[in-house]
């Protein structure tokens, strides 16, 4: 029988067995070595080389050290839900129940290294995440571990992040031929939901910002239209049982989000046309009853589908925005503010794309100084 705190056993084959924990796999369980002696006695003197040689330079135990990770991650949780919007403690909720915590959340701090880390972020590249998604993951990790570090000094061992490259994807934009037809199919038989869609692609509207929107954000006198909420379908925490979903009415997604967009008269003169003189109505049904994202993402599937255009979705309405505003020559900084951008950089990389034809015609000014 094995002594107390020691897993030392015979063998078949009359050899002492022993086995100690060397490690850590990402769930949380342990890895084991094994030594083998001739008695318990030459067993245990490897097993304590091995225990010397595997934790030299590793400082005792300290207070908070045997807490497993998960313990961490949700004491952090708890401190940042009265601080965020309720979609991003969402975002992070589901990010740690999802991701971290099924594999690192049984871990003890002193096995959080970089070399685990690493085996976790290519175990979520390898599960098909996407760079970006993987990127926002380790993110919140190393904001946990930042505050852990913090609270409970000396536990967790110094460990370095490596972040995936994001690999720049090609935007689908509407080319000016597919625009026109597009707009041409949803003038005919316009009815709310086609006229918000119209909408959008006239002003850069973010999908959620389109179904938030009211008649009352929209001053027919002045040619404005106010941009101060969102729709989103979010995961509702409080409730007990089933995974369940809630529609959420809030702020944009950031501060430079809400702003006041100028319209055309053309424009202008179409919002008059589908007026319900109702303040507290929804611009894409006209009633008090909204239209959530999924839904108007569904109509425009179809739409578009009709319309005989491929790969079309929401967000291609609002780079096809962007990037008739650069063709036209709209004043950068101008642009950046009418879609809600913190800065013309975020414009500049992500929004704007430039066609052949203003590529080909910025070449021809070549021609004027004689190259």
């Amino acid at each position: 029988m094995a002594r107390k705190d020691e897993n030392i056993f015979k063998r078949k084959d009359g050899w002492r067995e022993a086995r100690y924990i060397k490690g850590c796999e990402l769930s949380g369980k342990g890895r084991y070595g094994v030594c083998c002696g001739k008695t318990c006695k030459e067993a245990r003197e490897k097993v304590t080389r091995c225990k010397a040689a595997l934790f030299s330079g590793t400082p005792l135990p300290v207070s908070g050290s045997r807490r497993r990770f998960t313990f961490f991650c949700e004491e952090w949780l708890r401190l940042e839900r009265g601080k965020v919007k309720e979609s991003t403690y969402v975002k992070y909720d589901t990010m740690l129940r999802k991701h971290v915590l099924p594999k690192l959340g049984g871990c003890f701090p002193p096995n959080i290294n970089t070399r685990l880390i690493e085996r976790f972020k290519q175990e979520l590249l390898d599960e098909g995440l996407a760079a970006k998604t993987v990127r926002d993951i380790l993110t919140i990790l190393h904001t946990i571990l930042k505050y852990a570090a913090a609270q409970y000094p000396g536990i967790f061992p110094v460990v370095e992040i490596s972040y995936p490259k994001e690999q720049k994807k090609e935007v689908r934009v509407l080319e000016l031929e597919e625009q026109r037809r597009f707009i041409s199919y949803l003038q005919t038989d316009m009815d709310e939901c086609k006229f918000g869609i119209l909408l959008a692609l006239l002003t850069g509207l973010r999908i959620g910002e389109l179904c938030a929107l009211k008649w009352e954000n929209i001053s027919l006198k002045n040619r404005t239209i106010h941009v101060g909420a969102t729709m989103q379908r979010l995961r509702d925490l409080d409730c007990s049982g089933e995974r369940k979903t809630k529609i959420v009415i809030g702020s944009p997604k950031s501060e430079t989000s809400i702003r006041t967009i100028p319209l055309t008269e053309k424009v202008a003169r179409l919002c008059g046309q589908f007026d319900p003189h109702c303040p507290d109505a929804f611009l894409v049904t006209g009633t008090e009853k909204f239209m959530e994202p999924r839904q108007v993402q569904k109509r425009l599937a179809k739409y578009t589908k009709e319309c005989g255009l491929e790969g079309v979705h929401f967000h291609t309405i609002r780079h096809t925005f962007a990037t008739r505003c650069v063709e036209a020559g709209f004043e950068l900084k101008s642009l950046s503010e009418i879609l809600g951008h913190a800065n013309t950089s975020i414009t500049l990389n992500r929004y704007v794309h430039s066609s052949m034809e203003l590529k080909r015609e910025n070449m021809e000014k070549l021609a004027a100084v004689g190259l």
